[in-house]
């Protein structure tokens, strides 16, 4: 008990802070705070900024790509281009020549075509042999046998060695360009498919922010409501504390009876509770508005409405129009992009079933290179080509992955055309809802005039003592009862306007 009244006071404190202390905001104020701080909204604004960047991306894909590549290997064995019989074969061709059978009879016959050289001296030397050359061939063919050996045992090593490649140590690179000539329409579709991801990321925004608007809008009527509450119960706890100071001193003049005042004194008590009860929930509506604005829970804001005699809104209501609901909504966008995504991803697989062309050119460069023979020095080449990838047989593998992405786009349809059927019937409820709720505020304002005119006559009755203060206490109620049926009405009609606009697709910050 001590709790409750220590926090009955602390609320009571709260409601009575100086409004210097308090923060005065608007409903345009509280919508814009609400989008500037609300999580989800910056989530939201994230995904945009990723899909924007996902298409700068996909845009790349129609223009060349450069790449450099270098690579060093090492192995434990070189390449042998000569088998080893080759090359034991080569180094000894002196030795294999001049022990053969027929080495005697050929040098016999070199003699012989020595003197025939001298001889032919003159003839040789008009044909442009020079007079060193001669003398070589002839030194050549006058040879010991084992100098021609020697000879031509380092003619066959000189080939041996020619043939040698030191590869165990090779060093590569490249430097290559790509150029996508024809991908089956597979970057087209890309292109478009990250576009229609940007479209999603902006109609889920708008989606979030309604969202969000809408929740902001019942937070800030809310508080408003409890607050005309708050007065309307203190206003009643005000009448039926005067009319028990007038019934005890009717009890103490004898003009009424105990029992009377016994029941007065129950109203008392019920009002006091009714008013601690409306207190409380205003402070806590106060800090669930001030969550939903990104306020601290215990900041004092105060409403322009919370003390305007009426908060119906006086302006024109929106109107019902199902093609521009359809049109506006962010779920139906959101599920129309789902579907051309869907599409598109068909696409995509579809361009594996047609042939893929790319330019291709670049630089190679490698050490050892054989651009020249074998030699141990970078030396690179130009090059330039055309690459043809034709599908030939899978499976049918494509066909099947093509036929489930078309499966999948006509789900999305189907749901796309349920949604938009059930948006129509909500929009048509809302608007059956906003002129039910016009005619309810309408039917409440004249209960609240009767109400008033009958609590006046049972004032007058019960001060000229002839109505009992039980009639009198049955007026008040009616009276409570219908001043909170007006409140109610009120911001009943508010909301429906939030609810008409929310299934219109308009509900958004006015500027």
């Amino acid at each position: 008990m001590r709790r409750f009244l220590a926090f009955g006071a602390w609320l009571l404190a709260v409601g009575t802070l100086p409004a210097a202390a308090q923060r005065v905001l608007t409903l345009d104020s509280c919508r814009a705070m609400a989008l500037n701080n609300n999580k989800q909204l910056s989530v939201a604004k994230v995904k945009q900024e990723i899909a924007a960047n996902l298409r700068r991306s996909a845009r790349t894909k129609y223009l060349p790509h450069v790449s450099a590549l270098g690579t060093y290997m090492h192995t434990t064995e070189p390449v042998q281009l000569m088998s080893t019989a080759d090359q034991q074969l080569l180094s000894n061709l002196g030795t294999v020549a001049t022990h053969g059978e027929g080495f005697t009879a050929a040098m016999g016959a070199l003699g012989e075509l020595t003197g025939t050289i001298g001889k032919l001296a003159p003839t040789l030397s008009a044909l442009g042999l020079n007079t060193t050359q001669m003398e070589t061939v002839s030194n050549l063919i006058s040879s010991s046998p084992e100098v021609i050996e020697s000879k031509l045992n380092a003619i066959g090593q000189h080939v041996v060695d020619a043939f040698e490649s030191d590869t165990r140590n090779i060093w590569a690179g490249s430097v290559m360009l790509t150029q996508p000539l024809f991908m089956g329409g597979s970057i087209v579709a890309m292109n478009r498919l990250a576009d229609i991801s940007e479209l999603m990321a902006q109609n889920s925004h708008d989606a979030k922010a309604q969202a969000t608007i809408y929740a902001t809008d019942k937070a800030y009527w809310q508080v408003v409501s409890l607050r005309h509450k708050q007065r309307l119960a203190q206003a009643y706890l005000d009448l039926v504390k005067k009319l028990d100071e007038n019934v005890n001193k009717m009890i103490a003049e004898g003009m009424a009876t105990r029992s009377d005042g016994l029941s007065v004194d129950v109203r008392v008590n019920e009002a006091e509770m009714a008013l601690t009860k409306v207190n409380d929930g205003l402070v806590l509506s106060r800090m669930l508005l001030c969550q939903t604005i990104g306020l601290p829970v215990n900041e004092q804001i105060i409403l322009p409405e919370e003390e305007a005699g009426s908060v119906a809104s006086v302006s024109p209501a929106p109107q019902l129009n199902v093609a521009y609901a359809l049109e506006n909504r962010p779920e139906i966008k959101l599920l129309e992009n789902t579907v051309a995504m869907s599409q598109q991803a068909t696409n995509i697989l579809k361009a594996a079933n047609l042939p893929q062309v790319a330019l291709m050119g670049g630089y190679v460069i490698s050490n050892p290179n054989v651009l020249d023979g074998f030699q141990k020095k970078f030396a690179g080449l130009w090059n330039i080509g055309i690459l043809v990838r034709i599908p030939v047989w899978n499976w049918g593998d494509n066909m099947y992955k093509v036929r489930a992405s078309k499966g999948t786009t006509t789900i999305l349809n189907l749901e796309t055309a349920e949604a938009k059927e059930k948006i129509t019937l909500q929009a048509t409820q809302t608007a059956y809802q906003l002129d039910e709720a016009n005619k309810r505020l309408a039917l409440a304002e004249t209960s609240v005039k009767r109400a008033d005119e009958n609590l006046r006559t049972a004032n007058i009755g019960f001060s000229e003592g002839v109505i009992t203060p039980t009639t009198v206490m049955e007026a008040q109620t009616a009276w409570l009862q219908a001043k909170s049926q007006q409140i109610d009405a009120e911001i009943d009609l508010r909301l429906s306007q939030v609810n008409m606009k929310k299934a219109m697709g308009t509900l958004r910050v006015e500027n």
